[in-house]
């Protein structure tokens, strides 16, 4: 059985105490954090993995469209 590939987009911000901090929009609830970006990325795909393997609804992939910061 082939393995289906599913994208989705990562939103990732710095706190005031400079860890990463990292959730994907599509998938409610599945967030990370660590003290690096590598680290970061590695903890968010574990994070998918098990919100995909928990979640039972259907995934309504969004589009990507852009970033606005608000001042």
């Amino acid at each position: 059985m082939e393995k289906q590939v599913l994208d989705f987009t990562v939103v990732i911000e710095q706190d005031e105490d400079e860890i990463y901090v990292a959730n994907v929009p599509e998938l409610v609830g599945c967030y990370t954090q660590g003290k690096t970006l590598q680290e970061v990325l590695e903890r968010i795909r574990e994070a998918i993995e098990m919100c995909l393997e928990c979640n039972e609804e259907k995934i309504n992939p969004m589009t990507f469209i852009g970033i606005q910061k608000s001042v």
